[in-house]
């Protein structure tokens, strides 16, 4: 019998992420994911009148062809890819993995190669900016572990917080998405010498609520980009093409990361914000509230929309939220601001918004997770 959660998901997917119209061409891409996924939203696509293209991915064929592809091959790979991209007017991307750290191993260069040549076109600049998307993970053993669940609790865990009400979300996010709008100077407080400001006047701004990924819960603009000064640190581990970091701690001067260390291999850390002079500077500044994910997983798409948090992105600037940085890497690190993780503060213009983890101010109270759901 199928499983009625994967059709619920399917129904999030067509009918809420990428709101599926007659006559639209929509990518299913899936790595390592179930048949029966692809197969519901097919399935699904075809209700909503649309055409669903599908293209069956292998983590580990992945890294076979990332670890050995010359720049020559890369570019002709990219090229087919980005030809099918360009004719799709949505993209699903269902990214599951036995392993997460996959990657691990394949040279910093050789990586940066990848991005460089196939990821830039293919996804930052056709995918990104020209389609409607979604990108989900799917649950596997491996998630399970990060997450320290068993298998089957970790699955009701994720589609659980896969299919909240992202519409009731979506009214609750707009007063946030407004005072983002409206703020200049932001200040972030937090335990040990956390303490950073920036403006975000005149950047855009996106609330985030299930059309971009699932599960979401999510508010972004970006600082503008020579703004940021003091001091971040960071209390989510995180995983970066198949290396763990944990404790990273970044200085700014000028917009610019003029110190990064953490637990371990600092020169590692280092090396990844020297891939150019924009991965030194921030694109991106989230405010995460998702109600039923509370607690880190090493998996970005979960973590960086855990209630309580906000993430602060050294790297490439999104078109919709532009502050003129570019860069090969976008690297969301995750902050979790509730007490049981140290607290801290979000303010704007002067006014704390959010204290420990809880929205204070009454035009935002609908954002927390008792009243989201949680």
């Amino acid at each position: 019998m199928p499983d009625p959660r994967i059709a619920r998901l399917a129904k999030v997917i067509v009918g809420h992420s990428t709101s599926l119209k007659p006559g639209e061409h929509v990518l299913i891409e899936a790595f390592d994911a179930p048949e029966d996924i692809v197969i519901a939203c097919v399935e699904e696509a075809r209700r909503a009148g649309a055409h669903p293209h599908v293209a069956i991915r292998s983590m580990r064929v992945m890294r076979a062809l990332n670890e050995s592809s010359a720049a020559e091959g890369l570019a002709t790979w990219a090229d087919c890819d980005l030809h099918r991209m360009s004719r799709m007017h949505a993209y699903v991307g269902i990214r599951g993995a036995a392993n997460a750290n996959e990657m691990a191993g394949v040279p910093d260069e050789q990586m940066r190669l990848v991005a460089r040549t196939y990821q830039k076109p293919v996804h930052f600049e056709r995918r990104v900016n020209h389609t409607k998307w979604v990108v989900l993970r799917w649950p596997t053993p491996s998630m399970a572990q990060l997450a320290r669940r068993s298998t089957r609790d970790f699955e009701d865990f994720y589609f659980d917080v896969c299919c909240v009400d992202y519409a009731a979300m979506a009214r609750a996010v707009e007063p946030l998405a407004d005072r983002m709008r409206r703020a200049d100077q932001v200040r972030i407080t937090g335990p040990g010498d956390t303490d950073l400001t920036f403006s975000i006047k005149g950047i855009g701004v996106v609330p985030c609520t299930g059309d971009r990924n699932i599960p979401d819960g999510e508010c972004f603009t970006a600082p503008v980009r020579d703004s940021v000064e003091g001091t971040v640190h960071y209390n989510a581990p995180t995983i970066y093409n198949g290396a763990s970091f944990s404790n990273v701690r970044l200085t700014f001067r000028k917009g610019r990361i003029v110190e990064a260390t953490c637990d371990g291999d600092s020169a590692a850390l280092n090396a990844i914000f020297d891939t150019d002079a924009g991965a030194r500077h921030v694109g991106e500044f989230a405010i995460g509230f998702n109600p039923k994910i509370l607690h880190p997983m090493q998996d970005i798409l979960f973590d960086e929309k855990i209630a309580g948090s906000f993430h602060f992105t050294p790297g490439r600037c999104y078109e919709e939220t532009d502050n003129g940085n570019e860069s090969e890497i976008h690297w969301d690190l995750v902050c979790i601001q509730r007490p049981e993780f140290g607290g801290g503060t979000i303010s704007f213009d002067g006014e704390v918004i959010r204290r420990d983890g809880l929205f204070t101010v009454p035009d935002l109270l609908g954002l927390n997770p008792d009243r989201l759901g949680g």
